[in-house]
């Protein structure tokens, strides 16, 4: 699974580890003793990617348990295998005419003065990008990666993965370093508590593990003890993390074995105490917030609420879908029918038509009705809806994605979308997963506009009475993360914030980070990189 790690050096931003393995399912061809010869290469000749889909290095046997066939796999080699990445990302890649055309036969490439192994089929898709650096020194295309597919279908689908239950903000990745609990999955929904919520509470800090210095250790042992016990690799996994639950406090020592956790994306929904204010905590756009955001809005509902904060400060994104029905359930049918939530547009050789689906492009609405994603949910019956014009938004710079495509989309009715955090992420681009050998391999396809055609927020989203100079301003206060206070409580910084906003228009002194970057501090949160996007469904 992919995840940030921490690292030794003097590096200023913390690194993105994928393990990832083989490529990934089509089929095509007749089947065979032995592998066929490999692909000859002609520069400017894309063959279609089908020709080249399902020829693996290592075929995957049996029945994917995601769709109940048999795998599509054939015997090929890791050349086929880069073929068919070559001719996928020319087909559909949002930048295709800016990546580089280079022999999958190679083993190795250079390009702007930076070299990639390409001796395996991720090695390949790591370097068949756009190489452009946009005027700020940072890549155009930060959003390229790769996941194995039995795990992406686990996390996408049921929220499932390796860990105790706590979500980790690094702070600082290099000494002196410095490792936070940003929240923890409770027990919810028939769903066990997990290790970290009997043992750790937001804001303790990690300051060692395994009896390795955290702070200070900086030589290679020290650095893997250090990542395989705040990332462990498989469930069963025990490890030992010495903790400070507040600044200046006392340490202590707890023991926590990994498992398989299934997350709870929707936490704390409720009436915040003595308001009619209400609040809900989403964190991930997976399939089983379908379910949750449902329920939760429902019980807003019945509470009455006169006013909403929606905390994504942590949601980096997934489902479009899941971000369409909720925003339809903040805002409710008179301001949303027959309107536009996202309107998707794909490299310049698919003017009309999704070229995933072969149907005409056409707006993704404010979906007033389940989608069938969660089995708890009927498709196809109707959401409640909340029925507000104004929504306050805790966010952070880690909110990306399908999370400010409901900040984009609703502000495109009208909704008064006020900003209660830092700086988001930037990012309206998104893509359709696309499985080849056991790898899911995501590639921004498409850039998405609302209501009123507007998606140029590459530099995110920032409160108005910030001082950044970058990132598209919009009301609301540039608040702090703030550690010391639970998620939803009316002392925690950005939540006490939004309800001095509601009583008085008026913020504190800003305080929130911007523009948005990986060491600040209010950390990064450590969540695989699939977790962070803008992703569409495949017919």
């Amino acid at each position: 699974m992919g995840r940030n790690g921490i690292r030794a050096g003097l590096a200023a931003a913390a690194t993105l580890l994928v393990a990832a393995c083989g490529g990934g399912g089509g089929g095509g061809g007749p089947s065979m003793t032995g592998p066929p010869p490999n692909p000859t290469y002609t520069a400017g000749t894309y063959p279609a990617a089908s020709t080249f889909a399902g020829y693996c290095a290592n075929p995957r046997t049996g029945t994917d348990p995601g769709t109940g066939k048999a795998y599509p796999d054939q015997l090929g080699s890791v050349v086929w295998e880069k073929f068919w990445i070559r001719s996928w990302i020319n087909a559909y890649y949002l930048w295709y005419s800016e990546a580089p055309d280079f022999d999958p036969n190679l083993n190795s490439f250079s390009i702007s003065g930076k070299s990639y192994d390409t001796s395996t089929a991720i090695g390949y898709f790591d370097a068949d990008k756009t190489p452009a650096i946009t005027s700020t020194g940072s890549a155009k295309d930060k959003f390229h990666f790769t996941y194995s597919t039995a795990a992406w279908e686990a996390l996408s689908n049921s929220g499932a993965s390796v860990g105790y239950g706590a979500t980790w903000t690094l702070i600082a990745v290099v000494p002196p370093r410095k490792a936070l609990v940003a929240y923890t999955e409770p027990a919810a929904s028939g769903y066990p508590a997990t290790s970290a919520s009997v043992n750790l509470a937001r804001g303790a800090e990690i300051i060692a593990v395994d009896g390795v210095d955290l702070i200070n250790s900086n030589d290679q042992a020290s650095i893997n003890t250090l990542n395989a016990g705040l990332f462990p690799s498989a469930a069963g996994q025990t490890h030992t993390f010495t903790v400070v639950d507040t600044p200046g406090g006392a340490s202590r020592t707890v023991t926590m074995t990994s498992t398989t956790v299934t997350e709870t994306p929707v936490q704390n929904v409720g009436l915040i105490p003595g308001t009619t204010v209400g609040y809900l905590l989403f964190n991930d756009h997976i399939a089983t917030a379908e379910y949750f955001l449902k329920q939760a809005i429902t019980t807003l509902s019945q509470a009455n609420v006169t006013d909403l904060v929606l905390d994504i400060r942590y949601n980096g994104g997934g489902y479009l879908d899941i971000a369409s029905e909720l925003a339809y359930m903040v805002a409710g049918s008179a301001q949303t029918t027959n309107k536009t939530f996202d309107l998707v547009a794909f490299n310049d050789k698919y003017p009309t038509t999704d070229p995933i689906t072969g149907q005409a492009i056409t707006p993704t609405p404010f979906w007033s009705t389940a989608q069938g994603f969660d089995s708890r949910v009927t498709n196809g019956s109707a959401l409640p809806a909340l029925n507000l014009h104004t929504v306050y938004v805790l966010t952070g710079g880690d909110t990306c994605s399908a999370s400010e495509a409901i900040i984009n989309g609703l502000r495109g009715i009208g909704v008064n979308v006020v900003l209660i955090g830092s700086q988001t992420c930037g990012k309206p681009y998104g893509f359709y997963p696309q499985d080849n050998c056991g790898t899911t391999y995501f590639s921004i396809q498409f850039k998405g506009v609302n209501q009123v055609g507007f998606g140029d927020y590459t530099d995110g989203f920032v409160a108005a009475n910030t001082t950044s100079t970058t990132g598209t301003q919009i009301p609301g206060c540039s608040v702090a993360d703030d550690f010391s206070h639970a998620l939803g409580s009316p002392q925690e910084g950005r939540v006490a914030a939004a309800l001095g906003y509601i009583a008085t228009g008026t913020c504190p002194v800003a305080s929130g980070v911007a523009p948005p970057g990986v060491l600040r501090s209010e950390g990064h949160i450590a969540k695989p990189t699939v977790l962070m996007n803008r992703i569409l469904r495949h017919p």
